[in-house]
């Protein structure tokens, strides 16, 4: 079985009758035995269930009953989304023992579509972590260096490794200042951060109710497509949910992208970044202009890296409201570096927590004055490739631009663009308005296709 197939690969293959489902499930868990336990992306591994539904999906498949093309494919899940009667343990060692009373949304939704639950990944302690370490819990480890631990990117640790290290052909992170981004740009694949409300968050355990957005982690971008078409939509119980048409990227996604007009960074941003990153950063903006698109530098209203602090202090807000009681605890295991990230909401005054969703909403507008007439901004997604953990600043964050996205409330996907002298992955970042995900896919199916970065395999892991 074929581990680094995309999705629509082995869609066809489950089609044409060249793989079977539960060929395709064997083959990744025979690839979890081998490698998961040096790599660690896994919190739990669900190998009978999977067989079992992958048997059942095989035999309506025979029977002529496919459902779609995410039949008898497989996915895991982010180790914050609920499935009733499962351990979810939101990455914290206080939860090892927490039982989900009902199964999230999204889950329902791939369940729906015939997908297969494979196993739920390590998550940074409650999503507060942006370069993918858990003191408790444990590190997944970055596939791309066999010899040094490097940070897999976080706080989608798990997720971001098992696809890269062909694990799993898709998994779901979670996004609230490039949790999905972050791992997806880390670990050379690519990831969807969509808008507020775009994908419903009932039955995934919050870290910023007003910021937290669920995406596909995946190895192509007709793959992030495919499951953003059946994840995303209203659910009746979420009123952020509401009001958003659906929106299906692929009558567009392979339209080319001949006369966009896109932003590239200011040279103030540029500043904070590696020159491999920027290099190839540099190549891409090239590449969008050989396809006939419309290259122009923007002047922003901010420095972007300078938005983390007022996205800090919504999400400070909204975790300690979540988990305040335990970080608060001492004789509680919470990780010593997410316990001060937590505390940044602490007796923060509801006057000031007010005052920091105006400011984000004035932010939103002057972003929006600037990228007037623009179809997306282009930037990095990381300004580093991945750095070895031991060299981890816990105070600091590599989330430097991918925090203003979600500020801005907007959307955005990482993709491949290149990969250092060292052979680590740099990334692509495509940020469109909110509710634009069918551009940011158009755009980002279009670099994929000219260009030939994704795809490739890890070395260790081959």
């Amino acid at each position: 079985m074929p581990a680094f197939q995309s999705l629509a690969t082995l869609s066809a293959a489950v089609a044409d009758g060249a793989l079977s489902p539960r060929q395709i499930i064997d083959g990744y868990l025979d690839r979890i035995a081998r490698f998961d336990q040096k790599l660690h992306a896994f919190v739990s591994v669900y190998a009978d269930e999977a067989r079992a539904v992958a048997d059942a999906a095989g035999e309506a498949i025979r029977a002529g009953h496919r459902i779609g093309p995410l039949h008898g494919l497989p996915i895991a899940l982010k180790d914050l989304v609920d499935m009733e009667g499962r351990v979810t343990t939101g990455g914290s060692a206080v939860w090892r023992g927490r039982v989900s009373p009902s199964t999230a949304v999204l889950a329902e939704r791939l369940i729906a579509a015939g997908m297969i639950v494979i196993g739920k990944t390590h998550t940074v302690e409650f999503a507060m972590g942006g370069w993918g370490t858990n003191h408790h819990m444990g590190t997944p480890w970055n596939p791309w260096d066999g010899e040094v631990q490097r940070i897999p990117g976080g706080s989608s640790s798990g997720s971001g490794v098992s696809v890269a290290a062909g694990l799993t052909a898709s998994a779901i992170g979670t996004d609230t200042g490039g949790s999905v981004r972050l791992p997806a740009a880390f670990c050379g694949h690519v990831g969807l951060k969509v808008s507020i409300g775009r994908i419903p968050t009932l039955g995934v355990l919050p870290l910023s109710h007003t910021l937290d957005t669920p995406g596909p982690m995946t190895r192509t971008v007709e793959d992030a497509a495919l499951l953003y078409r059946v994840l995303q939509g209203p659910d009746a119980r979420e009123p952020r949910t509401q009001g958003l048409s659906y929106e299906d990227p692929m009558p567009t996604l392979k339209r080319g992208v001949a006369g966009l007009r896109l932003a590239a960074m200011p040279g103030v941003d540029r500043a904070i970044c590696e020159p491999e990153v920027l290099a190839a950063y540099d190549a891409s903006l090239q590449t969008f202009r050989s396809l006939g698109a419309r290259v122009q530098q923007v002047a922003l209203p901010y420095r972007l890296n300078d938005l983390g602090v007022a996205l800090g202090r919504i999400i400070g807000g909204d975790g300690y409201y979540h988990v305040g009681k335990l970080v608060d605890n001492p004789n509680l295991p919470i990780d010593p570096a997410v316990r001060p990230r937590i505390w940044v909401g602490k007796g923060m005054p509801a006057t000031a927590y007010i005052a920091a969703l105006d400011e984000q909403q004035r932010i939103k507008r002057e972003f929006a004055e600037a990228l007037a007439g623009y179809d997306a901004l282009l930037t990095p997604t990381t300004a580093t490739a991945a750095i070895p953990v031991a060299a981890v600043d816990q105070m600091d964050t590599p989330a430097v631009l991918t925090r203003f996205v979600n500020l801005i409330e907007g959307c955005a996907v990482a993709m491949p663009n290149g990969f250092t002298q060292q052979g680590l992955p740099t990334s692509l970042q495509i940020v469109c308005a909110g509710e634009q995900e069918a551009m940011a896919l158009r755009l980002a199916y279009a670099f994929e296709a000219a260009t030939d970065f994704g795809g490739h395999v890890p070395p260790a892991v081959a």
